[in-house]
Protein backbone atom coordinates (compact mmCIF):
# COMPACT_ATOMS: atom_id res chain seq x y z
CA UNK A 1 0.00 0.00 0.00
CA UNK A 2 1.76 3.02 -1.24
CA UNK A 3 0.78 6.41 0.96
CA UNK A 4 1.80 9.84 0.68
CA UNK A 5 1.73 13.23 1.64
CA UNK A 6 2.18 16.36 -0.65
CA UNK A 7 1.57 20.16 0.06
CA UNK A 8 0.31 21.44 -3.32
CA UNK A 9 0.65 25.45 -3.76
CA UNK A 10 -2.15 27.78 -4.76
CA UNK A 11 -4.68 23.99 -5.57
CA UNK A 12 -7.84 25.83 -4.54
CA UNK A 13 -6.65 28.27 -7.86
CA UNK A 14 -7.43 25.42 -10.15
CA UNK A 15 -11.17 25.40 -9.71
CA UNK A 16 -14.06 27.62 -10.26
CA UNK A 17 -17.23 27.80 -7.87
CA UNK A 18 -18.43 24.91 -9.79
CA UNK A 19 -15.53 22.82 -8.02
CA UNK A 20 -14.61 22.58 -11.92
CA UNK A 21 -11.22 22.32 -13.04
CA UNK A 22 -10.15 25.62 -14.89
CA UNK A 23 -7.79 24.74 -17.79
CA UNK A 24 -7.06 27.95 -19.53
CA UNK A 25 -4.03 30.37 -19.90
CA UNK A 26 -4.83 32.49 -16.57
CA UNK A 27 -2.31 32.55 -13.80
CA UNK A 28 -1.91 29.86 -11.40
CA UNK A 29 -1.04 31.74 -8.79
CA UNK A 30 2.53 30.10 -8.95
CA UNK A 31 4.89 32.31 -10.26
CA UNK A 32 5.12 31.59 -14.27
CA UNK A 33 3.04 28.66 -14.36
CA UNK A 34 -0.56 29.33 -15.80
CA UNK A 35 -3.82 27.28 -14.81
CA UNK A 36 -3.63 24.89 -17.74
CA UNK A 37 0.05 23.97 -17.36
CA UNK A 38 0.07 22.97 -12.97
CA UNK A 39 -3.27 21.14 -13.82
CA UNK A 40 -1.43 19.22 -16.12
CA UNK A 41 1.85 19.06 -14.59
CA UNK A 42 -0.28 17.75 -11.57
CA UNK A 43 -2.09 15.19 -13.46
CA UNK A 44 1.40 13.56 -14.24
CA UNK A 45 2.71 13.97 -10.69
CA UNK A 46 -0.30 12.06 -9.34
CA UNK A 47 -0.76 9.68 -12.35
CA UNK A 48 2.94 8.33 -11.76
CA UNK A 49 2.46 8.67 -8.20
CA UNK A 50 -0.13 5.53 -8.65
CA UNK A 51 -0.42 5.98 -4.65
CA UNK A 52 -3.81 4.18 -2.47
CA UNK A 53 -3.75 7.32 -0.88
CA UNK A 54 -2.59 10.88 -0.86
CA UNK A 55 -3.02 13.24 1.98
CA UNK A 56 -3.39 16.75 0.36
CA UNK A 57 -1.89 19.88 2.34
CA UNK A 58 -3.18 23.14 0.82
CA UNK A 59 -6.33 21.59 -0.70
CA UNK A 60 -8.86 23.12 -2.74
CA UNK A 61 -11.00 25.24 -0.23
CA UNK A 62 -14.32 24.12 1.77
CA UNK A 63 -16.48 27.31 2.21
CA UNK A 64 -20.46 27.94 1.57
CA UNK A 65 -19.90 28.47 -1.96
CA UNK A 66 -17.06 25.82 -3.08
CA UNK A 67 -16.50 22.43 -2.14
CA UNK A 68 -12.68 20.60 -2.04
CA UNK A 69 -14.06 17.38 -2.03
CA UNK A 70 -15.86 17.90 -4.93
CA UNK A 71 -12.81 19.76 -6.62
CA UNK A 72 -10.71 16.54 -5.81
CA UNK A 73 -13.00 14.32 -6.96
CA UNK A 74 -13.04 15.96 -10.08
CA UNK A 75 -9.32 16.30 -10.21
CA UNK A 76 -9.40 12.70 -9.99
CA UNK A 77 -12.05 11.49 -12.64
CA UNK A 78 -9.88 13.86 -14.82
CA UNK A 79 -6.31 12.37 -14.47
CA UNK A 80 -7.93 8.45 -14.29
CA UNK A 81 -6.57 8.22 -10.59
CA UNK A 82 -7.30 5.14 -8.68
CA UNK A 83 -7.03 7.60 -5.51
CA UNK A 84 -10.77 8.90 -6.56
CA UNK A 85 -12.73 9.51 -2.96
CA UNK A 86 -11.90 12.44 -0.63
CA UNK A 87 -12.30 12.46 2.77
CA UNK A 88 -12.38 15.90 4.89
CA UNK A 89 -12.05 16.74 8.48
CA UNK A 90 -12.85 20.25 9.95
CA UNK A 91 -13.15 22.76 7.70
CA UNK A 92 -10.97 26.45 7.64
CA UNK A 93 -11.38 29.79 6.54
CA UNK A 94 -7.86 30.00 4.80
CA UNK A 95 -8.35 28.29 1.18
CA UNK A 96 -6.15 25.80 2.84
CA UNK A 97 -7.83 22.66 3.35
CA UNK A 98 -6.70 18.99 4.39
CA UNK A 99 -7.96 16.42 2.14
CA UNK A 100 -7.20 12.98 2.34
CA UNK A 101 -7.39 11.35 -1.42
CA UNK A 102 -7.69 7.59 -1.66
CA UNK A 103 -8.84 4.78 -3.34
CA UNK A 104 -11.72 3.34 -2.24
CA UNK A 105 -10.93 -0.34 -3.30
CA UNK A 106 -8.10 -0.31 -1.33
CA UNK A 107 -9.71 1.01 1.63
CA UNK A 108 -12.56 2.50 3.46
CA UNK A 109 -11.79 6.19 5.37
CA UNK A 110 -13.87 8.08 7.62
CA UNK A 111 -13.20 11.24 9.87
CA UNK A 112 -12.91 10.21 13.73
CA UNK A 113 -11.85 13.27 15.49
CA UNK A 114 -10.80 12.87 19.28
CA UNK A 115 -10.73 14.51 22.05
CA UNK A 116 -12.97 16.83 24.58
CA UNK A 117 -14.80 19.55 22.79
CA UNK A 118 -14.49 23.37 24.27
CA UNK A 119 -15.34 26.45 24.39
CA UNK A 120 -13.58 29.41 24.01
CA UNK A 121 -11.92 29.25 27.56
CA UNK A 122 -10.36 25.57 26.28
CA UNK A 123 -8.89 22.82 27.66
CA UNK A 124 -4.90 21.75 28.78
CA UNK A 125 -5.70 18.19 28.08
CA UNK A 126 -5.52 17.72 24.61
CA UNK A 127 -8.75 18.69 23.56
CA UNK A 128 -10.68 18.01 20.00
CA UNK A 129 -8.73 19.36 17.16
CA UNK A 130 -10.98 22.52 16.10
CA UNK A 131 -11.28 23.73 19.51
CA UNK A 132 -8.93 25.84 21.85
CA UNK A 133 -5.47 24.26 24.10
CA UNK A 134 -4.27 26.12 27.33
CA UNK A 135 -1.18 25.52 27.56
CA UNK A 136 1.88 28.25 29.05
CA UNK A 137 4.33 28.46 26.86
CA UNK A 138 7.01 31.11 28.36
CA UNK A 139 6.41 30.17 32.25
CA UNK A 140 5.17 33.53 33.29
CA UNK A 141 2.10 31.76 34.55
CA UNK A 142 -0.35 33.06 32.66
CA UNK A 143 -1.77 30.26 30.32
CA UNK A 144 -1.79 31.21 26.17
CA UNK A 145 -5.17 30.22 24.49
CA UNK A 146 -4.44 28.26 21.13
CA UNK A 147 -6.08 27.29 18.04
CA UNK A 148 -5.28 25.46 15.04
CA UNK A 149 -5.93 27.37 12.01
CA UNK A 150 -5.86 24.29 10.03
CA UNK A 151 -7.22 21.63 12.51
CA UNK A 152 -5.81 18.24 11.75
CA UNK A 153 -7.84 15.45 9.92
CA UNK A 154 -7.94 12.73 12.50
CA UNK A 155 -9.20 9.21 10.22
CA UNK A 156 -9.73 5.51 10.67
CA UNK A 157 -7.96 3.43 7.60
CA UNK A 158 -9.73 0.31 7.37
CA UNK A 159 -7.84 -1.47 5.15
CA UNK A 160 -7.95 -5.37 4.30
CA UNK A 161 -4.89 -6.08 6.71
CA UNK A 162 -6.11 -3.78 9.79
CA UNK A 163 -6.94 -0.69 10.61
CA UNK A 164 -4.62 2.30 10.72
CA UNK A 165 -5.25 5.46 12.97
CA UNK A 166 -4.23 8.32 10.82
CA UNK A 167 -3.59 12.39 11.76
CA UNK A 168 -2.95 14.73 8.69
CA UNK A 169 -1.15 18.06 9.83
CA UNK A 170 -0.59 21.65 8.52
CA UNK A 171 0.91 23.04 11.42
CA UNK A 172 1.33 26.81 11.90
CA UNK A 173 3.93 28.74 9.53
CA UNK A 174 6.84 30.41 11.32
CA UNK A 175 7.78 32.89 8.79
CA UNK A 176 7.53 36.74 9.55
CA UNK A 177 4.68 37.75 7.52
CA UNK A 178 3.56 41.41 7.44
CA UNK A 179 6.66 42.81 9.38
CA UNK A 180 8.03 46.29 8.56
CA UNK A 181 11.52 46.60 10.30
CA UNK A 182 13.63 44.18 12.74
CA UNK A 183 11.95 44.07 15.78
CA UNK A 184 8.72 43.24 14.35
CA UNK A 185 10.70 40.80 12.10
CA UNK A 186 11.81 39.34 15.64
CA UNK A 187 8.60 39.64 17.51
CA UNK A 188 6.60 38.25 14.86
CA UNK A 189 8.88 35.59 14.59
CA UNK A 190 8.79 34.64 18.19
CA UNK A 191 5.18 34.34 18.30
CA UNK A 192 4.93 32.44 15.70
CA UNK A 193 7.45 30.30 16.91
CA UNK A 194 5.60 29.74 19.64
CA UNK A 195 2.19 28.75 18.56
CA UNK A 196 4.18 26.38 16.16
CA UNK A 197 5.52 25.03 19.12
CA UNK A 198 1.93 24.59 21.12
CA UNK A 199 0.39 23.03 18.27
CA UNK A 200 3.15 20.52 17.89
CA UNK A 201 2.54 19.45 21.99
CA UNK A 202 -1.40 19.85 21.62
CA UNK A 203 -0.57 16.97 18.45
CA UNK A 204 1.97 15.15 20.52
CA UNK A 205 -0.63 14.83 23.33
CA UNK A 206 -2.73 13.08 20.85
CA UNK A 207 -0.15 10.68 19.62
CA UNK A 208 0.59 9.67 23.49
CA UNK A 209 -2.91 8.76 23.69
CA UNK A 210 -2.92 6.21 20.83
CA UNK A 211 0.36 4.69 21.95
CA UNK A 212 -1.32 3.89 25.20
CA UNK A 213 -3.78 2.55 23.12
CA UNK A 214 -1.61 0.15 20.70
CA UNK A 215 -2.68 1.82 17.61
CA UNK A 216 -0.82 1.70 14.41
CA UNK A 217 -0.79 5.06 13.77
CA UNK A 218 0.82 7.38 11.05
CA UNK A 219 1.46 11.60 11.39
CA UNK A 220 1.71 13.34 8.01
CA UNK A 221 1.89 15.92 6.29
CA UNK A 222 3.36 19.92 6.52
CA UNK A 223 5.35 21.17 9.56
CA UNK A 224 6.53 24.56 8.22
CA UNK A 225 9.72 22.63 11.00
CA UNK A 226 13.15 21.07 10.99
CA UNK A 227 15.27 20.99 13.38
CA UNK A 228 18.04 24.14 12.99
CA UNK A 229 15.13 25.78 10.54
CA UNK A 230 15.58 29.19 12.41
CA UNK A 231 17.51 31.14 14.76
CA UNK A 232 14.88 31.17 17.57
CA UNK A 233 14.87 27.80 18.04
CA UNK A 234 17.29 27.41 20.63
CA UNK A 235 15.18 30.06 22.72
CA UNK A 236 12.82 27.20 22.88
CA UNK A 237 14.98 24.75 23.01
CA UNK A 238 13.88 22.25 20.84
CA UNK A 239 11.73 22.08 17.18
CA UNK A 240 8.36 21.34 16.91
CA UNK A 241 9.47 17.83 14.82
CA UNK A 242 11.60 16.70 17.59
CA UNK A 243 7.87 17.29 20.48
CA UNK A 244 6.09 15.29 17.86
CA UNK A 245 8.83 12.29 17.50
CA UNK A 246 9.45 11.95 21.21
CA UNK A 247 12.84 12.54 20.69
CA UNK A 248 14.07 11.77 24.01
CA UNK A 249 11.66 9.83 25.02
CA UNK A 250 11.67 5.98 25.47
CA UNK A 251 12.04 4.06 21.98
CA UNK A 252 8.43 2.36 22.44
CA UNK A 253 7.27 5.85 22.67
CA UNK A 254 8.65 7.67 19.73
CA UNK A 255 7.39 8.41 16.22
CA UNK A 256 10.00 7.41 13.28
CA UNK A 257 10.85 9.36 10.30
CA UNK A 258 14.00 8.36 8.80
CA UNK A 259 14.66 12.06 6.80
CA UNK A 260 14.10 13.36 10.39
CA UNK A 261 16.34 11.09 12.19
CA UNK A 262 18.93 11.84 9.56
CA UNK A 263 18.46 15.58 10.01
CA UNK A 264 18.49 15.29 14.08
CA UNK A 265 21.70 13.32 14.12
CA UNK A 266 23.62 15.82 12.00
CA UNK A 267 22.78 19.44 11.20
CA UNK A 268 26.30 19.71 9.53
CA UNK A 269 25.90 17.13 6.61
CA UNK A 270 23.54 17.64 3.88
CA UNK A 271 19.88 16.86 4.84
CA UNK A 272 17.08 15.54 3.10
CA UNK A 273 14.43 18.14 1.42
CA UNK A 274 10.94 18.10 0.67
CA UNK A 275 10.39 22.04 -0.81
CA UNK A 276 12.44 24.62 -2.66
CA UNK A 277 11.39 28.35 -2.55
CA UNK A 278 12.65 30.91 -4.71
CA UNK A 279 13.82 34.52 -2.95
CA UNK A 280 13.48 37.06 -4.71
CA UNK A 281 15.97 39.58 -2.69
CA UNK A 282 18.76 37.01 -2.37
CA UNK A 283 17.98 35.87 -6.18
CA UNK A 284 18.61 32.12 -5.00
CA UNK A 285 16.36 29.32 -3.85
CA UNK A 286 16.16 27.52 -0.55
CA UNK A 287 15.73 23.96 -0.20
CA UNK A 288 13.99 22.67 3.44
CA UNK A 289 12.72 19.32 5.29
CA UNK A 290 9.38 20.31 6.11
CA UNK A 291 7.37 17.03 4.63
CA UNK A 292 7.06 14.16 7.08
CA UNK A 293 5.44 10.47 8.05
CA UNK A 294 5.59 9.42 11.09
CA UNK A 295 4.53 6.18 12.36
CA UNK A 296 4.57 4.78 15.25
CA UNK A 297 6.06 1.33 16.85
CA UNK A 298 3.14 -0.50 16.22
CA UNK A 299 3.39 0.34 12.24
CA UNK A 300 7.16 0.43 11.64
CA UNK A 301 7.72 -3.34 10.96
CA UNK A 302 5.22 -2.56 7.93
CA UNK A 303 6.70 -0.05 6.61
CA UNK A 304 9.35 -0.60 4.00
CA UNK A 305 10.37 2.52 2.22
CA UNK A 306 10.10 6.44 2.79
CA UNK A 307 10.87 8.22 -0.44
CA UNK A 308 11.19 12.06 -1.40
CA UNK A 309 9.96 12.94 -5.08
CA UNK A 310 12.58 15.06 -5.39
CA UNK A 311 13.27 16.08 -8.90
CA UNK A 312 17.00 16.97 -8.42
CA UNK A 313 18.28 14.59 -5.35
CA UNK A 314 15.87 11.26 -6.07
CA UNK A 315 17.77 9.42 -9.07
CA UNK A 316 14.50 8.25 -10.95
CA UNK A 317 13.26 11.71 -10.87
CA UNK A 318 15.80 13.39 -12.32
CA UNK A 319 16.55 10.93 -14.92
CA UNK A 320 12.53 11.24 -16.08
CA UNK A 321 12.99 14.54 -17.61
CA UNK A 322 9.15 14.93 -18.27
CA UNK A 323 8.22 13.57 -14.31
CA UNK A 324 11.10 16.37 -13.15
CA UNK A 325 9.50 19.37 -14.99
CA UNK A 326 6.39 18.52 -13.93
CA UNK A 327 7.59 18.30 -10.27
CA UNK A 328 8.77 21.83 -10.61
CA UNK A 329 6.03 22.86 -12.00
CA UNK A 330 3.52 21.32 -10.03
CA UNK A 331 4.25 22.75 -6.32
CA UNK A 332 7.19 24.32 -4.37
CA UNK A 333 6.85 21.04 -2.30
CA UNK A 334 7.74 17.15 -3.50
CA UNK A 335 5.51 14.14 -2.63
CA UNK A 336 6.85 12.42 0.55
CA UNK A 337 5.84 8.42 -0.17
CA UNK A 338 6.18 5.75 2.01
CA UNK A 339 4.93 1.86 1.12
CA UNK A 340 2.93 -0.49 3.82
CA UNK A 341 3.64 -4.00 3.40
CA UNK A 342 0.27 -6.41 4.72
CA UNK A 343 0.66 -7.74 7.87
CA UNK A 344 0.60 -11.00 6.51
CA UNK A 345 3.95 -10.45 3.90
CA UNK A 346 5.75 -8.94 7.40
CA UNK A 347 8.76 -11.48 8.67
CA UNK A 348 8.48 -12.43 12.03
Amino acid sequence: MRIATYNVEWFSNLFDDQNRLREDGGWSGRQDVTREQQIAALGHVFGRLDADAVMIVEAPDISRHRDGVAALEDFAARFGLRARSALAGFANDTQQELIFLYDPDMMDARHDPVGPITGKKGLDAAPRFDGTFRIDLDIDATEDLVRFSKPPLEAILETASGVIRMIGVHVKSKAPHGARNADETMRIAIANRRKQLAQCIWLRARVDQHLDAGDPLLVLGDFNDGPGLDTYEKLFGRSGIEIVLGKDLAPDRQLYDPHARRALQSRIAAQPTTARFYLRDEERFLSALLDYIMVSPALRPRCRRWRIWHPFDDPACWRDETLRQALLTASDHFPMVLEVTEQSKVSP
